[in-house]
């Protein structure tokens, strides 16, 4: 059993940045591919960002490449997305999933993250 709490939320001006984080507790959480995803008001929740576990590797959807980093601390048990130069359309949910016992690059599909964390909106105003 892994437990996630995200924070970091909040709102923001275009152009601004945000960093959110993820703290997991329960099972060992070094072993886990961590996702964030995020779900704009009326849409359906989308993959944004991936780690592997040894952070060896990760993945990001286009939108958001060269604005939004993902990196973990292992000793903290924590995963971070740092987001920069954010736009009205990044306005969403934001969650961060667990995959564990992932060996390989982290996936983007959903349904392959185990647990989840409550959320923590973030809104850009324009």
């Amino acid at each position: 059993q892994v437990q996630l709490v995200e924070s970091g939320g909040g709102s923001v001006q275009a152009g601004g940045s945000m960093r959110l984080s993820c703290v997991a507790s329960g099972r060992t959480f070094s072993r886990s591919a961590m996702g964030w995803f995020r779900q704009p008001p009326g849409k359906e929740r989308d993959f944004v960002a991936a780690i592997a576990w040894g952070a060896f590797y990760t993945d990001y959807t286009d939108s958001v490449k060269g604005r939004f980093t993902i990196s973990r601390d292992n000793a903290k048990n924590t995963v971070y997305l740092q987001m920069n130069s954010l736009k009205p359309e990044d306005t969403a949910v934001y969650y961060c999933a667990a995959d564990p016992d992932r060996s390989g690059g982290p996936s983007r599909r959903l349904v392959e993250y185990d647990y989840w964390g409550q959320g923590t909106q973030v809104t850009v105003s324009s």
